[in-house]
């Protein structure tokens, strides 16, 4: 077997793997396994090859992690509105009940029942608000 057969059949292989992981990042590492096999089919050397392979995936797993595909910092889901489709909703609240320390709560009625609402970082008043994050039952808001 020639060597830039070799290097597609690995290449097959991780394209394989990555089938079974779900990330792109060993799509990468494939990407640079074929520009080794194209180094191989020019002929160059197996340092060459090598070399390639690695810069190559390297690169593009660089390029991968820095795109909107790639690596993105976890968000608490209780603030997460692609976890949590009540946020960035509206709510009226029509009454504030001091709880002291600078804490103000509420029930409100939001989709069809009773909730707890808790005021953030705001003077109270009675109005619209949007939700920011829910914690347990408590629909945490803001002044819209």
């Amino acid at each position: 077997m020639n060597a830039w057969m070799s290097w597609l059949a690995v290449a097959g292989l991780v394209v394989i793997l990555e089938l079974f992981t779900g990330t792109f990042y060993l799509l990468m590492i494939a990407i640079g396994l074929v520009a080794g096999a194209l180094i191989a089919l020019f002929g160059a050397g197996t340092e060459i090859q090598m070399l390639s392979a690695a810069v190559v995936g390297a690169l593009a797993t660089v390029l991968l992690h820095k795109s909107k595909y790639g690596w993105r910092e976890r968000q608490d889901a209780s603030r997460n509105p692609d976890v949590n489709m009540d946020i960035g909703q509206s709510i009226s609240v029509a009454q504030w009940q001091d709880q002291g320390g600078g804490r103000f709560t509420a029930r409100a009625m939001y989709r069809g029942a009773m909730w707890d609402v808790e005021l953030q970082h705001s003077a109270p008043a009675a109005g619209v608000f949007v939700i920011v994050e829910i914690v347990g039952s408590r629909l945490m808001v803001r002044p819209s």
